[in-house]
């Protein structure tokens, strides 16, 4: 029996490449579109955070534009983490977190959920 998504259930993708301002919202969605975010990330390797009060922040964010400066030093602490964890060092983070990094982007992405068991078990094929 599969379970229905949870209206408040979201999803927000960031993505920053070198020579950008800020962190840029490339995806953020509720519900079923939180869900097909969630997999897309998974399938293209793209590391995962759960942070419901960080996600109630972004979400206030328009698609494909640069988060406001009130979010930088939050979003600038994961996304170090998530530099260092890329180039293969052993960190902890004081967040929960589900690591699924990938060093083949081209920049760095995360996906950032506002709660756990979003996840589905299993990355889908295509």
């Amino acid at each position: 029996m599969t379970k229905k998504p949870d209206p408040r259930e979201a999803a927000v993708a960031l993505a920053y490449r070198a020579g950008q301002s800020a962190p840029q919202v490339v995806a953020k969605g509720r519900g079923l579109v939180a869900e097909s975010i969630i997999r897309k990330a998974r399938d293209h390797g793209i590391y995962v955070h759960e942070s419901a009060e960080l996600v109630s922040l972004l979400m206030q964010v328009d698609l494909d534009q640069h988060i406001p400066p009130q979010l930088y030093r939050a979003v600038a602490e994961l996304l170090a983490w998530l530099y260092k964890l890329e180039a293969g060092a052993a960190l902890s983070f004081p967040y929960k977190a589900l690591p699924s990094p990938s060093a083949s982007t081209g920049g760095t992405e995360a996906l950032l959920l506002d709660k756990p068991g979003t996840l589905p078990d299993k990355p889908v094929n295509r």
